[in-house]
């Protein structure tokens, strides 16, 4: 209607057909998709154009201006809309519309409008961008604390079978992760595009902020529950504070979730990965095989990435820990300040009567 009525186009086919496109693909995908459009409506006109006049219209003419546009936009490094596009408004050229039903360049013009007024139509209908967000975000902490906790119970029972069965949850979580990233996207489109939803770029900031951290919370997360498990099998012995800590993270994940829904910067959450680093020094947690060290390595990992979820830099995450043993010269000053009664002094054993 818009094309026929504001332009003044008689048959605006292809206008009707993108806003169709643009509405039924995925949110956080319009904006590309309808730059995908009018260049494969572009592409397949302009093939359809030259060829049709030229060869004539038939089945073979068909098949070769299909193939020849599809080709133009792959060769283009399309997408697949494009390359669907350029095929699609190739058959109509061929077939519906001839070349002399009219130019190529309004054709585009219609594609562009109905990939406008689709994009109108989201925009003033548009679902709230942090609910989105939220949505996806619980799903993706529940499996990062979960896996944490069971972790923990797994290292208290001394249970590699269960250990085993916490990596394998955490290797089929990229589809979580995956999800999360593109409800992201899909909420910044919406406050992109919808006027009523701008003001939620703010919000949508600290979803961003913790989308990587998270990730590489659960990454580190399979990789401790893998050596854990291998500990576990070698009969390894990790210390008793370890699934504690991993209680304590959990704790910390669930905090995290709970700041984020409630628009907060995650004050708490840091505090409470603070409180459970602690506890990370060489001396409380040090273990003596191979395995049970790299899970001390991992579980600083860990906060670390908890710390960067809240918004601090890396470089600011790992001064907020603390050192996994005292300073070189800590020790030095420590036996200074030692009582001279702790010290062994042979002169004054010496004079001693």
């Amino acid at each position: 209607m818009v094309a026929t009525l504001v332009i003044g186009h008689a048959h605006p086919f292809f206008a009707p057909i993108a806003a169709v496109v643009c509405l039924g693909v995925s949110l956080g995908q319009r904006l590309r998709r309808v730059g995908e459009l009018v260049v494969g409506v572009s592409v397949g006109v302009g093939v359809g154009d030259a060829l049709i006049s030229w060869i004539g219209s038939g089945p073979w003419q068909i098949a070769l201006v299909v193939a020849l546009a599809m080709s133009a936009a792959v060769l283009l490094d399309g997408g697949s809309v494009i390359a669907l596009q350029a095929g699609s408004s190739a058959v109509l050229v061929a077939t519906l519309l001839p070349p002399s039903a009219g130019g190529g360049f309004d054709r585009m013009i219609d594609a562009l409008t109905g990939g406008l007024v689709g994009l109108a139509v989201a925009a003033l209908i548009p679902a709230n961008p942090v609910t989105v967000a939220q949505r996806q975000l619980k799903v993706l902490t529940n499996t990062l604390s979960g896996a944490l906790r069971d972790l923990a119970g797994a290292l208290d029972e001394k249970d590699s079978v269960k250990a085993a069965g916490v990596l394998a949850e955490l290797r089929t979580s990229q589809t979580t992760i995956d999800d999360y990233k593109t409800a992201l996207l899909t909420g910044s489109e919406i406050a992109k595009i919808a006027p009523i939803r701008w003001r939620a770029k703010d919000e949508l900031k600290r979803y961003q902020t913790a989308a990587g951290p998270v990730d590489y919370a659960i990454r580190n997360t399979r990789v401790l529950a893998r050596r854990s498990m291998a500990a576990l099998k070698a009969d390894e012995r990790i210390p008793d504070g370890v699934p504690d800590v991993l209680k304590d993270y959990a704790d910390a994940v669930d905090c995290l979730k709970g700041e984020l829904e409630k628009n907060k910067e995650p004050k708490l959450t840091r505090e409470a990965v603070r409180d459970a680093a602690r506890v990370l020094t060489a001396r409380r947690l040090g273990g003596d095989g191979f395995s049970s060290k790299v899970v001390l390595a991992q579980i600083r990992s860990v906060a670390v990435d908890l710390l960067q979820a809240t918004g601090l830099s890396r470089s600011e995450a790992m001064e907020a820990l603390p050192p996994l043993s005292p300073p070189a010269d800590a020790k030095a000053r420590a036996e200074e300040s030692a009582p001279v009664r702790d010290r062994e002094d042979p002169s004054e054993r010496t004079h001693r009567p």
